[in-house]
């Protein structure tokens, strides 16, 4: 099958061209031509399955006829990675024809939307933070809109985005085509879609199976000693470009830290970086200006790096599909990638679902010459899991490759998939097992301590989470203001913000060389 069958225009087909697009991928298949009729679609699918053009192509062959100048398509999406990246689908596709597209986001200044608002644009592509806060100001005028799009609702749910969505819709006509796309259906996302959606077609696409060009390993290793291990596989392992994914923003920023300090050419990815510096981040990444990547699942979304040799869990995800979409980074068009990931022993729980998920044992390494102290890495527990959930995986690929050991082998490099991963926050309710991964933590409870995260979350943390777009003036957890007692400072930098207090000895001890605080 091909573009050319579904009944598009000739001048959005070169746009396909252009993007490269030769095969529709299977939701392509399944919507392209329900939602050209006009149908409301119920879409279950993650990113990286093709679901962007999939809406996008039929949304630009409607407004290529009609009037311009007005909003007529509205796309709503979680954070700013990812309304960046569909604004940019947006522009490739429809190069060849008059609509323009229009991202609106928080972290930016206002008057630049503004100004292009008044311009004119078909098509808008916002959060919903920003997009309240200009239909509060008036500056944007909803009272066209054909076709409304939501993307990815459970993260837009997960980050309390669900009442501003509700806000949104009574400014939509009452009459026009919503597309609905999530990646899982809980119980108000299945109230959301019930409420907006007219006789809708369901299409759903199974979780993308983990590539069989991938090698996995877990590192067993203590908590105390996750840092040291991390520098020593820098140092012993042939690495291309590396992607490390961290639980929270403070681990992000402070590990990014650390790595720029000891020479390593890195950039942050996390929620309380302003936009400007997140976009270079990424687009130094891309470049190779950046060798390393150190990032959080929600500002990672989005993403669609290429050349992607490894991915490091120094945190452990905390689903099996986390992990799934984590590894799905590299080792794509069939070339060879490799997921390693830093496992402490509270971990166990994780790793169980994940081989359960992958449908083998994930290989146990004992990184050479390390110094382990009393910690036998060969003794950390083990898992033995049943059937595979995504059919037929050939489970001998969890195992290295045969360059197994060898710190001079190649690794091919892998094209960068849009995934997605979800990254729900562990219930700090005493006696919770899922309080890992938060630093150190007290026998028995979730409550996070150590260097990267003194404070407990909150609900108001969980509803302005990473890229909450209008929060209150402490956009997240970590710019919140340091309490009266303490002395502290924070600053800004290419990291984000960063805050220190007297209580937190091991945050002093980290404070950045002279040489990173004048940049």
């Amino acid at each position: 099958m091909n573009f050319e069958q579904f009944s598009i225009d000739p001048r959005i087909l070169a746009g396909v061209k252009a993007a490269g697009y030769v095969t529709p991928t299977p939701i392509q298949q399944q919507a392209i031509p329900v939602v050209v009729e006009g149908r409301d679609v119920l879409g279950l699918a993650q990113t990286g399955t093709g679901k962007t053009a999939a809406f996008m192509l039929p949304i630009l062959n409607r407004l290529i006829t009609g009037k311009l100048g007005v909003v007529r398509a509205l796309i709503v999406a979680p954070t700013r990675e990812l309304a960046e990246q569909i604004h940019q689908t947006a522009v490739t596709l429809g190069r060849k024809t008059k609509i323009r597209s229009l991202p609106i986001y928080g972290g930016v200044a206002k008057g630049p939307q503004v100004a292009a608002l008044r311009r004119g644009a078909e098509i808008v592509v916002a959060c919903p933070g920003r997009l309240l806060d200009h239909l509060g100001d008036r500056t944007i005028d909803l009272s066209n809109v054909e076709v409304l799009v939501l993307d990815e609702a459970d993260r837009m749910c997960d980050m309390g985005f669900l009442p501003d969505i509700r806000r949104i819709l009574n400014k939509l006509p009452k009459q026009r085509q919503t597309l609905f796309f999530s990646a899982t259906m809980p119980d108000e996302i299945r109230t959301l879609a019930d409420s907006i959606l007219q006789n809708p077609v369901t299409v759903q696409i199974d979780l993308i199976a983990p590539a069989k060009t991938v090698s996995h390993a877990l590192y067993p290793v203590p908590e105390g000693l996750k840092s040291k291990l991390l520098l020593a596989q820098l140092q012993q392992v042939a690495t291309g470009r590396v992607l490390i994914f961290t639980r929270t923003k403070h681990r992000a920023r402070n590990l990014a830290m650390d790595l720029d300090n000891r020479g390593y050419k890195v950039a942050a990815l996390q929620g309380n970086m302003a936009q400007n510096q997140r976009q270079r981040a990424i687009d130094g990444f891309r470049r190779g200006e950046f060798d390393i990547l150190v990032a959080t699942d929600i500002a990672a979304r989005g993403i669609d790096v290429a050349e992607i040799s490894h991915v490091i869990n120094y945190d452990m995800p905390d689903t099996a599909d986390a992990y799934i979409h984590r590894s799905g980074r590299t080792g794509r068009a069939e070339l060879t990638g490799e997921a390693f990931t830093l496992s402490v022993p509270s971990d166990e729980k994780t790793v169980r679902e994940i081989e359960q998920a992958l449908g083998g044992r994930l290989e146990r390494r004992r990184l050479p010459d390390f110094d382990y102290g009393g910690f036998v890495p060969e003794k950390a527990p083990t898992a033995y899991p049943t059937a595979p959930r995504y059919g037929n995986y050939n489970a001998r690929s969890l195992n290295h490759s045969p360059n197994a050991g060898n710190s001079n082998s190649g690794y091919g490099r892998g094209n960068g998939e849009r995934s997605s991963s979800y990254n729900s926050r562990p219930s700090n309710s005493a006696g919770s097992s899922e309080g890992r991964g938060y630093g150190r933590n007290n026998s028995g409870n979730g409550q996070r301590q150590g260097s990267y995260n003194s404070q407990p979350a909150s609900s108001e943390e969980n509803r302005y989470g990473a890229n909450r777009d209008n929060a209150p003036r402490q956009e997240s957890s970590d710019s919140r203001q340091q309490p009266a007692n303490g002395g502290g400072r924070s600053e800004n930098s290419s990291y984000g913000n960063r805050s220190e207090t007297p209580g937190n000895s091991e945050a002093r001890r980290r404070r950045p060389s002279s040489r990173y605080l004048q940049r």
